[in-house]
């Protein structure tokens, strides 16, 4: 999105713009918590490269280091990249390995399904079909997640299913976060436990998954506590990109959360350190809720900054913490969550227009407009 933007805004001589990935498949992120119960199709995947501009070079390698002093990124097989200005869009990386037994419980297991891994949400469509009841577990790692309403929408969809397929009886649905509350913005939060309570489905608090039993069926608690179960979709840890985490200095300054982020005005996306540096999305410390449609404003936000720096004018572009999470709570239904930095923006409304546009409409509005660098909708 933000080279696409850039592209149109820059003249062809003022900038040589390149985008440097080690994939070149961009997964619709936000079916993975909708293909598991057939809302979506599995094939929810483009190649990059027929998403950017023509006159946007791509580079299929993997970075592994970045050199802001040296105006330097480092790949791992092709020759550096020397920049001038340089955006990091990098993302979170998925690390099951961090809490010990989940990738044997994922391998291994026939009922764990970590539904933010695409090989997962597949899988998990097949495994809920041979689901006839039981303790349905959601669980959240300690650490920052990219869309921190996922959670919510699969508890809330696999209950829904359990209704739908008669098994709802004699089946329990728990979700836990380390956390006092699942959700974090009001008036929201209250909305959704009103519908957990009215639907029996229970919320665990302050739960910080220590080990997960897949032998067992038991995912143990820091605190010693447990929880059985016999359908489990844990959310791995989520962790920045080691080339910028461990050979980079771009993190150095985020103390909040060790070193896992890069450190940008909350408002300008520039690096605090370093002016010709800009980031945005899941990969960055600004207090926004790591959602694609924070992203899809920051782009343009870094975009516009970026244009009014190459030419020595100011940055007036202001990045409010934009962000929004269509809360999918039974089929045909959901709720939209839209908020910034200070305050709530959209009425806690559940409707089945918030599902058709959500489910219906936003997946070819991202394909075609938003990451292609066109904002044609005000959400």
């Amino acid at each position: 999105m933000a080279a696409n933007v850039l592209r149109r805004k820059l003249d062809r001589d003022e900038a040589n713009i390149t985008i440097v990935d080690k994939s070149v498949d961009h997964f619709y992120q936000p079916s993975f918590y909708l293909v598991p119960f057939g809302y979506l199709d599995p094939d929810q995947s483009r190649d990059v490269r027929d998403l950017i501009h023509s006159d946007v070079d791509f580079v299929h390698d993997a970075v592994v280091g970045v050199s802001p002093a040296e105006h330097r990124v480092e790949l791992a097989e092709a020759e550096d990249l020397a920049y001038d200005y340089l955006v990091v869009a990098t993302g979170h990386r998925l690390a099951p390995e961090e809490t010990p037994g989940m990738v044997e419980a994922w391998e291994d297991g026939d009922s764990v399904y970590p539904f933010y891994h695409y090989d997962a949400a597949v899988a998990m469509r097949e495994g809920l079909r041979e689901f006839d009841g039981g303790t349905f577990l959601v669980t959240q790692p300690d650490t920052p997640i990219k869309c921190p309403g996922a959670p919510l929408k699969m508890t809330m969809l696999a209950e829904d299913y359990a209704r739908r397929q008669g098994i709802r009886e004699g089946s329990e649905f728990v979700m836990t976060r380390n956390a006092d509350h699942h959700f974090g913005v009001q008036p929201y939060r209250d909305a959704l436990y009103d519908i957990w309570d009215d639907r029996d489905i229970e919320f665990r608090a302050n739960f910080s998954v220590a080990e997960v039993d897949h032998e067992a069926g038991v995912v143990h608690g820091a605190d010693g506590d447990q929880i059985e179960y016999d359908f489990y979709a844990p959310v791995s840890p989520q962790l920045g990109q080691e080339a910028i985490t461990d050979n980079s200095p771009l993190t150095e300054g985020d103390d909040e959360h060790g070193g896992e982020y890069v450190t940008i005005d909350d408002h300008t996306l520039q690096h605090t350190e370093y002016d010709d540096v800009f980031a945005l999305g899941d990969c960055e410390n600004a207090p926004h809720s790591k959602t694609a449609a924070a992203a899809r404003k920051q782009s343009h936000v870094v975009a516009d900054n970026l244009t009014a720096a190459m030419r020595d004018q100011p940055m007036r572009a202001d990045y409010d913490g934009y962000a929004a999470c269509p809360l999918l709570t039974e089929k045909g239904k959901a709720m939209v969550a839209e908020f910034d930095y200070e305050d709530s923006i959209s009425a806690p409304v559940v409707s089945r227009m918030n599902w058709i546009m959500d489910v219906n409409v936003l997946p070819s509005v991202y394909w075609n407009l938003w990451m292609r660098g066109y904002d044609p909708l005000p959400m």
